[in-house]
């Protein structure tokens, strides 16, 4: 084994997952000088042939027992508050991280958001039938985002999916880790090869959110993966502990994600920081969720409404054959019978969740999310209203006596509606 150092994660990243040699590794060169290999901090494994060509080790997520914790080197993180199940609540710059997701970057740790492994011969086919989006079409090293719903699809919660070579990692909401993981489990009947490993505590998970993230990747030597489709992925080392890193996050396709050992988390996060990232807490978070538009667990996502109504329509196959929700969405489709869709609501001053919305003193929705403004200026929330009753840039009235203006808001208009002729 030799001991390449290298910024933060690499030399040079792994150029395509199409260049394979026969152990399954992938090719990639070192080009830094020694002074620069010197000034850096991390360790990247790799192996080197007799030729001199340098092989990043192919792995598969199965990181080692850990005695690291993460939440130690974070709390360490200036203005950092930490709530008792061991969240960062805020780093003390709410406004700052906030305004910074849309004119620079921040880094958010989501290492308390569910990771699920799914594994065996037949996992592939097995997440087919069990979610909305098509794996069968997708390879190693890409991506997807993918829906659990009930059987008339009614709204569980939305996973981001990434294709591995020996398994498929999912990525969920903390509420629903142990629904889904039961559910999973529920689901596999006696002849099925498929294991479900719940990871959470093995592996820690970080995102980078604004349009300096690209120049942040670029900089970490990651500079291989701007550009690429939403879901694309690549693995690296670090110090020996394994780390991925993903196109998009959770709330945007545009961004990054980082799925890593905890002993290597935080090294990356200190290093993520140098290089000019803000630290985001968990309540500028679901903030920026919210402006954003992203459907969440037992807000947005719940067995009242189902994953039309909630405009998934970009982790929606209607042409894959037999899945779970499957003949509703159908029905639905084919009926035109989506009766409500979700919107964004900028208000006048603040209102109770679960208030209803009205029009002329009738009943048209109900509110499902609500949190400040920027810089406390307004107030801003989601909620579903019936089809038909509202355009972008309509009032609205949300419980007694609030007024709201109807807009739209990026990721529920990144959502593209499809047709059986178009969905893959």
């Amino acid at each position: 084994m030799a001991s390449i150092t290298g910024e933060l994660l690499l030399l040079n990243p792994w150029r395509s997952f199409s260049y394979l040699d026969q152990n399954g590794a992938f090719p990639w060169t070192q080009t830094k000088t020694k002074e620069h290999k010197q000034k850096h901090k991390f360790t990247l494994s790799s192996k080197t042939t007799r030729k001199g060509v340098v092989l990043a080790l192919p792995f598969d997520l199965s990181p080692p027992p850990i005695d690291h914790d993460l939440l130690q080197d974070i709390v360490a993180t200036e203005g950092a508050k930490v709530s008792d199940d061991g969240i960062v609540e805020t780093f003390g710059n709410d406004d700052q991280a906030f305004d910074a997701a849309d004119n620079g970057v921040v880094v958010a740790d989501l290492s308390h958001f569910g990771r699920i492994r799914v594994s065996g011969e037949d996992r592939i086919q097995f997440l087919h039938n069990q979610t909305t989006a098509n794996f069968e079409c997708l390879h190693e090293g890409q991506g997807c985002d993918t829906v659990f719903v009930t059987p008339t699809a009614r709204t569980i919660d939305i996973a981001h999916a990434w294709i591995m070579k020996n398994a498929v990692l999912l990525v969920v909401s903390p509420v629903t880790l142990r629904s889904i993981s039961e559910m999973l489990n529920k689901y596999i009947f006696f002849n099925d090869k498929v294991e479900i490993q719940d990871i959470t505590k093995q592996t820690c998970f970080f995102v980078l959110v604004g349009p300096k993230s690209n120049q942040i990747m670029e900089e970490l030597n990651l500079g291989d993966l701007v550009g690429q489709p939403y879901g694309t992925h690549q693995h690296f080392s670090v110090n020996g502990m394994p780390i991925t890193v993903g196109v998009g996050n959770v709330i945007s396709e545009k961004g990054f994600s980082l799925l890593m050992s905890p002993a290597a988390a935080g090294s990356v996060w200190k290093t993520i920081l140098s290089q000019g990232a803000i630290p985001m807490g968990s309540n500028a978070w679901e903030k920026l969720r919210i402006f954003q538009g992203r459907p969440a667990p037992q807000k947005e996502l719940t067995n009242e409404y189902n994953v039309l109504e909630a405009g998934l329509w970009n982790s929606i196959s209607l042409n894959k054959g037999c899945y779970k929700g499957q003949e509703t969405i159908a029905r639905l489709i084919t009926y035109d019978g989506v009766k409500q869709r979700l919107w964004a609501i900028r208000l006048s001053a603040p209102a109770e969740v679960g208030s209803l919305i009205t029009i002329d003193g009738k009943k048209v929705g109900k509110l499902t999310s609500c949190t400040s403004g920027r810089k406390e200026n307004g107030y801003f929330g989601l909620g579903y209203i019936k089809r038909q009753t509202v355009s972008e840039g309509d009032t609205v009235i949300v419980g007694d006596s609030v007024p709201g203006t109807v807009v739209e808001v990026p990721f529920l208009a990144g959502q593209r509606s499809l047709t059986r002729s178009s969905s893959s």
